[in-house]
This record gives structure tokens, sequence and C-alpha cells, in this order.
């Protein structure tokens, strides 16, 4: 019996812009941001990252699903995607790895999608225009009007503004013990973090103390952590005061701080500097990023639509009163800011993912150099609370007297 044709489906961006093909996944109508993501691999990765949530993904690798999905790759619990973007999808699963079809589970996580259509047109539109408002519809939202449609793309929330961290953060508290040789605590605020980041920090010899974004600065410096880390996440960086708040909290604490992705754009923010909304962003897992202390290039992983502004080449002085900044990393594409690092309190951060889930490992000294500077802080604080020997020699003239 003959596959059946999937039917028509229609992608739709706001300024009108239409690319029709078929369905792919679940059937009905989405609407969120357009955003392309580079990588060759890892497309089960990147629609379980939760800091995707609330965008349409394009995959500009045309070939798709042909290693299926399994358990083992998840990043989270669920796949967080608004909308799917392939040219060509898999009609067969060959890997031995795979537990069922990314069609499967794009239907039964109730994803709307589409397949063949011009992704590279797509991309290029997007890379010319910018990140825009888009709409996937098909079965019978495919039969709506182009006005009708288009109006409803419109009428979809911009990414600028939004806060989505409640929507993708746990709601209770939970812990992943050290896996490596115990070290201390870490306090992870989950803002969309990934599993693959847990355990490289468990690893690392932290118990892992994973909390929701709702916390407070003081619920935090009751747990008497070691170190606080911020995780990635989606939305947009300017709509987090209450997380910029909480973080300054913490750093006048004196707590070793490491945070990636959108917790770089919060700690940008919370030494005094601003943020701003990347024409079409960092997504994919080849992005060139140098480290400026080392003059090494990075291929890295990314998945950013904001990013901090920071002035590159200088050592700037922290509006908040946190010492002296510099730019420790920076993209090769564009200049844009993909690290911070403070000089005079230990705090630093980068704005890709070192985790290098699906992606190179290039990044991947970064949770050793954070397991350093806790280890560094620990041994400071033991020598400077250790009592003071007695003197020898004045015991020595004492018992003569």
């Amino acid at each position: 019996m003959a596959a059946s044709i999937p039917s028509p489906a229609v992608l739709v961006l706001e300024d009108g812009s239409r690319y029709r093909g078929r369905a792919y996944g679940a059937e009905g109508r989405t609407v969120g941001e357009a955003v392309f993501s580079t990588g060759m691999t890892g497309y089960q990765e990147t629609l379980t990252d939760p800091s995707y949530a609330g965008q349409i993904v394009l995959q500009t690798a045309p070939h798709i699903g042909n290693t299926g999905m399994n358990d083992e790759d998840m990043e989270s619990s669920k796949i967080w995607v608004a909308g799917y973007i392939v040219r060509d999808p898999s009609r067969v699963v060959s890997n031995f790895r795979s537990e069922r079809s990314l069609d499967d589970d794009l239907v039964a996580s109730g994803v709307v999608g589409i397949s063949g259509i011009d992704t590279r047109a797509v991309t290029r539109h997007l890379r010319s225009a910018g990140a825009m408002r888009a709409g996937i519809f098909s079965g019978a939202d495919a039969a709506l009007s182009d006005g009708e449609q288009l109006e409803l793309v419109r009428g979809g929330v911009e990414m600028a503004g939004q806060n989505l961290s409640g929507a993708v953060s746990t709601q209770e508290r939970y812990d992943v013990p050290a896996t490596g040789e115990r070290i201390g605590s870490v306090a992870v605020l989950d803002l969309g973090v990934k599993t693959s980041t847990l355990n490289f920090l468990a690893e690392r010899g932290f118990d892992v103390v994973v909390l929701p974004q709702t916390v407070t600065a003081e619920e935090i410096l009751e747990l008497e952590p070691s170190a606080l880390f911020f995780s990635n996440g989606p939305g947009d960086p300017g709509a987090s005061d209450h997380h910029v708040e909480l973080l300054r909290t913490v750093l006048r604490a004196d707590v070793p701080y490491f945070g990636i992705c959108f917790g770089n754009q919060l700690l940008g923010r919370a030494l005094g500097f601003g943020t701003y909304k990347l024409p079409f962003g960092h997504r994919g897992i080849n992005q060139p990023v140098i480290d400026v202390s080392t003059g090494r290039v990075e291929i890295t992983a990314h998945n950013h639509g904001f990013a901090v502004d920071a002035p590159l080449h200088e050592v700037s002085d922290s509006a908040e009163g946190f010492g002296r900044v510099e730019v420790s990393h920076y993209d090769l594409n564009d200049n844009v800011v993909e690290g911070l690092n403070c000089l005079d309190i230990p705090a630093f951060s980068v704005q890709y993912h070192p985790e290098s889930a699906a992606g190179p490992h290039d990044a991947n000294y970064l949770f050793d150099r954070f397991r350093d500077m806790v280890l560094a802080r620990t041994s400071t604080s033991e020598a400077t609370e250790a009592p003071e020997a007695p003197d020898e020699t004045e015991a020595t003239d004492g018992d003569q007297n």
C-alpha cells in the first residue's frame, strides 16, 4: 500500500511572503518567531532545547529525520519549538539508537510543521529582512484566505519584550548529585536549562540544586551554595528585571557565578550594560568564537536572538559597582559579544552553549574553568578563616621566663 501524500501547507511571514509545501508533523495552525538553525546534525537537541520556546525553527540542512529520535538525547522533557520547517524529511529512519521517527514525535507533541519548501530561499530572506513573526497553516487552516492567514501572523506576539522563563522553568526544586569528586554545591537557576548542562556540572564535582525561576535571592543565600549558575533560556533579557536584581544581590554576597546564553545577558544587565535584539540571531553548531585571553578560535553551539552591548578590546568599569569587566569572547562573523569576565569579583559568562549537545566540544573547558574558580575561591576563604598559629618564638621566650 502506497504511503499517503501529506496535505498542503503554507508558511506565511509577517511581511506577506508565502511559501507553499506539505504538512509535516501535526496539522493545524501555529504562530511564532521564524528563525533558522545552521546545524548539520542535532535536530533532536534543537527541538528539545527550551530556548526555542515560541519560535518556528527552520533547519538549513536539507535532509532531516534520518536518525530518528530516542530518549537518551532529549535535552529536556519535551519538544519546545512552536513550529518546524524542513526541506526533505527522511522517509526512512536508519540508526541503531533510534526508538521512533521524528514525524511520530512531532505528531505526538502537536508540533505543526511544513516540508518541501525552498528552505535556502527562506533563510536568505530572513538574513536580509531579519527574524520575524510567521505562521504555518495546514489541514483546514490551509484553506483560510491569504488575508486571514496574514492577519493571524501579524496578530502574534513579538519576541522583544517577552518573559518566557515561567513557561520553561521547573516548578519545583530538584537535585542532581555530584558524580565526580565532590567540591561543593551549585545553585542553578532554571531559565530553560538543558540536561547536558546539569550533567557536566555534576561531573565537575558539584551537587547541583536546580531551582525554579521564581526563587528569591534570600532563598538562594540560605542554601549557602558554593556557586551560582544561570542557564540558557528563551525570551528578552530586558524583560527579566527580577532575575537581574536577584543576581546583583548574590554577586554582592561574593558567591562565584557562571552563566551561559540567557545567563550571559543577565550578567551583562546586572553589571550595568544594555542588551539588544540581533537581526536574525545565532543558531546552530558552527559559530566561530575567539577566546580573547588565549587567541584560540572555537567552533561553538549557539541559540540566541539577543546580545549584550559592551565594548570590545577594552576594560570597562561596571556601572553597578562590580569593578572592572572585559569582553572575554566575541563572534568572528559579526563581532557580537559572546562572553564577559569580571576582574574584581568571581564571575564570568558566555553567550554560547559550552555543554555542546549535538555540537562541537571546543568550549567544554569552560566547565573546568568554573570548577577551578570555585576551588580557588574556597581555598582563599578557608585560608582567611583559619586561626593564626601561635608564634613559636614568643612561646619559647615565655617558657624561659
